[in-house]
């Protein structure tokens, strides 16, 4: 750490590309990355203005807040998401193929998520210790999807004091109220066969993809 401390320059900037590279898909406005971080405010506006002037974090508003996310066009970004702990993003052949009807619908069906395997708070895991859970997914406030009925959303066999004692620490951390819903595996099952509006709206919002150990998503 020390070492790319020294080639970075900065410790607070180091940080800020930690936080950034975890969670690709998540924004955050200064306060909250300046708890995160541990560091001091002035230091962190200071680097999120150079990361902001070299194009690697892009900035929004939001709610009268001023949100800050990785910028995923950055020409370096799979460098910088592998040296950070991100991941880096898929790179496909520059050989067009002739289209096909079946390759068509492939492309329609794809997902709009981002797995991902760490997140930058330890309460997540009591989440997952809360029961048999298979998938764990963040969307809504996490990602500023408003279309999403919810901020977490969980399928599995669950202890149900267990999760929200989990989810009322979470709420602690994120220092806000989060939606979440639970389901069985068959439950789930169930409203995507009768195309529940509700379960429709979650599986198209901006999500980050903590856990989908049955592929749910794909």
């Amino acid at each position: 750490m020390i070492m790319i401390e020294q080639l970075f320059g900065s410790k607070t900037r180091v940080k800020l590309l930690g936080l950034f590279y975890q969670n690709p898909n998540r924004s955050f406005y200064v306060r909250e990355i300046t708890r995160k971080i541990d560091e001091q405010i002035n230091s962190v506006r200071r680097e999120l203005a150079n990361l902001l002037s070299i194009g690697i974090i892009s900035s929004d508003t939001a709610n009268n807040k001023l949100y800050y996310e990785v910028n995923q066009k950055f020409e370096h970004y799979d460098s910088l998401s592998e040296m950070f702990g991100g991941k880096p993003k898929t790179k496909r052949s520059k050989k067009k193929q002739p289209e096909t009807d079946e390759s068509k619908s492939e492309v329609a069906s794809e997902p709009i998520v981002e797995q991902i395997d760490t997140f930058a708070d330890a309460t997540i895991q009591n989440i997952v210790r809360a029961g048999n859970v298979r998938l764990l997914v963040f969307t809504g406030q996490f990602t500023r999807d408003e279309t999403a009925d919810a901020d977490i959303i969980v399928i599995g066999d669950m202890n149900i004091p267990n999760l929200e004692h989990a989810i009322t620490e979470l709420e602690k951390s994120e220092k806000k109220e989060l939606r979440y819903c639970v389901f069985t595996p068959e439950e789930y099952m169930y409203r995507k066969q009768v195309n529940d509006r509700f379960l429709a709206n979650i599986l198209v919002a901006k999500k980050i993809v903590h856990l989908d150990r049955d592929n749910y998503l794909q």
